[in-house]
């Protein structure tokens, strides 16, 4: 670029996104003089779904504005909890974050997953079609101006992805009442309607059993239920919601 000349201020989170010469407090940016201040922010690297409230001189402007030689940019984080207005708070995930789907599902969230890789302009348009928050590791794949909403997964770790999934959206939770394998609805079943489907050391176990409206999945509490009741009392006592 060969333009006006503004300089930048990131917010501390955002500072990831950029290249380290620009991580240390307020540093110049060359425009050309005809691109959007959002345009701009994406090409320092960050996505326009982690960017919070744009301040030029001090005053808030929209991603369509054109900088200006010689103006003070501000790039704040995003708000939390971040509203999501014009539907049902639900989110999209892509291929890489199996566990934390599986984990929003046990909470009760609506959490749709592909288990293979179905491509990002699929996702994006999936994203828009069911208007959900499309989360995801890619910053290529949020820059995608098809998806209705996004947000970026900032850990590799899963505990730590929940964290902030709960955190920036602060989503309604209702444990035990998803299918952590479809993102369906589990209704109560008695022993005699799912007998079918369990081995027979399961049947002389149990007697509670849960099933998937969608995809008929029986769920009992068997050896893995401390660890997942583990994860429910923690989200609870941090985040709040009842036990459905």
């Amino acid at each position: 670029m060969n333009g006006p000349e503004i300089s930048f201020s990131l917010a501390p989170e955002l500072r990831l996104f950029v290249s380290p010469e620009r991580r240390k407090g307020r540093t110049a940016v060359v425009t050309d003089g005809s691109s959007t201040l959002g345009h701009v922010v994406e090409s320092l690297g960050i996505p326009l779904t982690e960017a919070g409230r744009l301040l030029v001189d001090g005053r808030q402007v929209t991603v369509s504005h054109i900088p200006r030689a010689g103006e003070s940019i501000e790039v704040c984080g995003i708000q939390r909890p971040q509203q999501v207005p014009g539907a049902p708070l639900r989110f999209l995930l892509d291929v890489h974050l199996g566990t934390l789907a599986r984990r929003l599902r046990l909470l009760g969230v609506d959490a749709a997953y592909e288990n293979e890789d179905i491509g990002d302009p699929a996702l994006a348009t999936l994203s828009a079609k069911e208007q959900r928050v499309l989360l995801s590791r890619d910053r290529g794949l949020l820059r995608r101006r098809e998806i209705w909403a996004g947000a970026y997964v900032y850990s590799d770790r899963p505990d730590d992805q929940l964290r902030d999934v709960l955190a920036r959206f602060a989503p309604a939770l209702a444990p035990w009442t998803r299918c952590t394998a479809c993102n369906g609805r589990l209704s109560d079943a008695d022993k005699d309607s799912v007998q079918d489907h369990l081995e027979q050391g399961t049947q002389r176990s149990y007697d509670v059993f849960a099933q998937c409206t969608a995809c008929e999945r029986v769920y009992w509490r068997g050896a893995h239920h401390a660890r997942l009741e583990a994860i429910v009392e923690d989200a609870l006592r941090e985040f709040g919601g009842a036990a459905a």
